[in-house]
């Protein structure tokens, strides 16, 4: 079931330097890890990923994952150090028309020689919080009595 993102999530993705990172897996189950700079965010909330290499496994995971409705997770970390990881379903695949011409333009702009393969819809299913600080402390609230021995210790 989709969600809606954010503002603050949208605004993390969209951050230049923010690193993005989309995991996938294989009709085996095997997963594939990259990092991928061209994961955005259209107007309807959904993620977006610009493929540029149409025989990439990461490509050929996301035909798996439209074909068998397989949930693919998209992780993100600003600057300064926020972290969310956003799950969900590829739902759509642009190879032609005119959402991908906008895209093709775009990439196009930013590298000289990409030839885009496809545009990626992902429509957000779940979302959560990686933050360290924020992780842990909700760790300790859900489970106060899971201690380090070393912090015992102390």
């Amino acid at each position: 079931m989709a969600i809606r993102l954010e503002k603050d999530i949208i605004e993390l993705v969209e951050e230049d330097k923010a690193v993005k990172v989309l995991a996938t897996t294989d009709k085996d189950g095997v997963p594939h890890v990259v990092f991928k700079g061209s994961l955005n965010i259209d107007r309807d909330g959904n993620l977006i990923y610009l493929e540029l290499l149409e025989s990439s496994r990461t490509n050929s995971n996301l035909v798996n994952s439209i074909w068998f409705n397989k949930k693919v997770a998209v992780s993100v970390k600003s600057e300064d150090g926020r972290s969310v990881q956003i799950k969900g379903i590829p739902v759509k695949c642009h190879i032609t028309g005119p959402v991908f011409e906008h895209y093709y333009k775009i990439i196009s702009r930013r590298i000289q020689d990409a030839d885009l393969a496809a545009v990626w819809v992902i429509e957000p299913e779940e979302i959560r919080e990686e933050t360290y600080k924020i992780r842990k402390a909700e760790e300790e609230k859900n489970h106060p009595l899971l201690l380090h021995l070393d912090r015992l210790a102390k």
